[in-house]
């Protein structure tokens, strides 16, 4: 399977913990996936680790506030900072509220095995951060936006595969650019959603995934000049995509 066929860990989490009714085991064994079963370390209330089905059941009831981020260096996306670093070397992190306080949940991930048969450790670190609506607000925007964005985003990833050709200089390309234009959220491990969210969370996932293509190499590029080039505006894309994942998983429920 290819590396970006999978969402991150965060996002399922995060749809699932928003998802009023939701069977716990169903959210659990589908965060989990291909992984071993998840470790939970800082779970009020938990002296001693816990389970994720612990922390799903802490956080899947009662008002609340979920949203997932994925964080890069340099663009830490609205995650509070006491967890910032931490957040960035994972690359993603989930944020909850309750009326209790409010909290951050890092995955950290530990790859173990060969590259034919790879199996991954993950212990989600949950911290109490500051209230952090307002931050993740101005920094993901709103669900509108964030498809407004993705649309014009999305005809500069397009347009940067096409003139790289990657189908023809990498063997595998072909069939991951067909899996990328092909792809919906039906067949992925989540809850159903509205449309406006179906939308941006899959046009977010398809603009990672040309941005993964089309930078696994320099391809097709035949100066320095036009790989600077191809990198601003791809960085620029990946950007815009990883904040709609935020807005697109971000939910309060009454």
């Amino acid at each position: 399977m290819t590396q970006f066929t999978a969402l991150p860990r965060s996002v399922v989490l995060a749809l699932w913990l928003q998802a009023t009714g939701a069977s716990h085991g169903l959210a659990v064994r589908s965060v989990t996936d291909d992984d071993e079963p998840h470790d939970v370390v800082g779970l009020p209330g938990s002296d001693d680790g816990a389970t994720l089905a612990e922390l799903v059941a802490a956080f899947s009831s009662g008002p609340r506030e979920v949203c997932a981020l994925l964080p890069a260096p340099g663009d830490p996306t609205g995650v509070p900072a006491a967890v910032g670093e931490a957040a960035v070397d994972a690359g993603e992190c989930v944020l909850l509220a309750t009326p209790d306080g409010a909290w951050a949940a890092v995955p950290r991930v530990t790859t173990f095995g060969s590259d034919l048969e790879p199996g991954h450790l993950v212990t989600w670190e949950v911290t109490p951060v500051p209230p952090w609506s307002t931050l993740v607000a101005g920094a993901v925007g709103s669900l509108a936006e964030a498809e407004r964005e993705l649309r014009t985003s999305l005809v500069t990833a397009t347009e940067a595969l096409d003139t790289l050709d990657v189908a023809r200089w990498r063997d595998d390309a072909a069939d991951a650019i067909e899996t990328v234009r092909h792809s919906t959220t039906a067949g992925w491990p989540v809850p159903d959603l509205e449309g406006r969210r179906a939308r941006v969370l899959q046009l977010a996932w398809r603009l990672l995934a040309i941005v993964d293509l089309a930078t696994a190499d320099d391809g097709g590029a035949v100066n320095l000049w036009q790989v600077d080039q191809r990198s601003t505006a791809l960085r620029e894309v990946q950007r815009t995509a990883r904040r709609a994942l935020g807005a697109a998983t971000y939910a309060a429920v009454r």
